[in-house]
């Protein structure tokens, strides 16, 4: 069995909660590791690294060994990258997922203890780059997905991806049903990746403004844009709409900027209408486990 197979073989149903920016926490990540979907965040979700040592000691304590996730983000403009790391090393976090570069001294660092990594990935350059530099598998992040996001077909870069590589592949856009976790698997993928349906659950970090607007929001509400960060990424209408946009790409991205972004520009993917009420973590994770087994044995029955 594989680093990753013991890790999704610990979990109800092969899937992981996605690490948001400004919305993925100590709640949400222990929420969900507690309800059978892995739990993520991004290291700089925590201010400082004082706190992000406290919050990897508080998952580690309240999850007494079920898997959790952080990611890092492996870009020049992040200075805490080094120090973040040295703390996923301390604590040993069992999943890392790194985004915007794959550096092969960092996954090393992590298989020094066990780890697994896996990198964020819009397209097969991005694939075999972060293969070449040693990540035990790949996001596959498909057209639809929240966040940074790629323009590709779930079905086409699923099925490119596995035409060079066999290990671990998450598939990332749009996912909001069990049924999505189970069609993953079916194309391919080894598990399938959920983000913008926790945006409204009780843990998450969100604002209570933009929990109201993931309700109110449908998939036609949802913008793809680099006029942000300078790097395409789906948002949610209404929230570009009440904010002043350069007429132009954003430019180079920098970490300062992208924290201002998406503090008042709020992320999305095109599943917003799965989205119906603020519900705690536990209550989304039973029903995908549920969603999942149903059409299951719909399908073999």
């Amino acid at each position: 069995m594989s680093r990753f197979e013991d890790l999704t073989s610990q979990l109800a149903i092969p899937a992981i909660a996605a690490p948001m920016f400004l919305v993925s926490g100590v709640e949400l990540v222990t929420a969900c590791s507690r309800n059978g979907v892995l739990g993520t965040f991004p290291t700089l979700n925590a201010r400082t690294t004082d706190a992000l040592d406290q919050w990897l000691g508080e998952m580690r304590e309240r999850l007494d060994g079920k898997p959790f996730g952080a990611n890092l983000i492996v870009h020049k403009s992040n200075p805490r990258l080094k120090e973040d790391l040295e703390l996923v090393v301390k604590h040993k976090v069992p999943l890392v997922i790194t985004s915007l570069g794959a550096v092969p001294d960092l996954i090393d660092a992590v298989h020094s203890y066990g780890g697994v990594v896996l990198h964020d990935v819009i397209a097969i350059r991005h694939a075999q780059k972060a293969i070449e530099a040693g990540a035990d598998g790949l996001i596959a992040v498909a057209a639809g997905a929240g966040g940074h996001a790629g323009t590709f077909s779930p079905f086409a870069l699923t099925a490119e991806i596995r035409e060079f590589f066999d290990g671990p592949l998450v598939l990332s856009g749009c996912i909001t049903h069990g049924g999505h976790v189970l069609a993953a698997r079916a194309m391919g993928a080894d598990a399938a990746y959920i983000g913008s349906h926790f945006i409204a659950a009780e843990e998450s970090m969100a604002s209570s403004g933009q929990k109201d607007m993931m309700i109110a929001s449908t998939a036609k509400d949802i913008v793809y844009t680099d006029k942000v960060t300078g790097v395409g990424a789906n948002f949610m209408r209404a929230s570009l709409e009440a904010a002043s946009l350069p007429e132009g790409g954003h430019g180079e991205m920098q970490l300062s900027d992208e924290a201002k972004a998406w503090k008042t520009i709020w992320s999305a993917g095109h599943g917003v209408g799965a989205t119906h009420a603020v519900r705690p973590a536990a209550d989304i994770c039973r029903d995908l486990i549920a969603q999942y087994s149903q059409r299951l044995e719909d399908l073999t029955s």
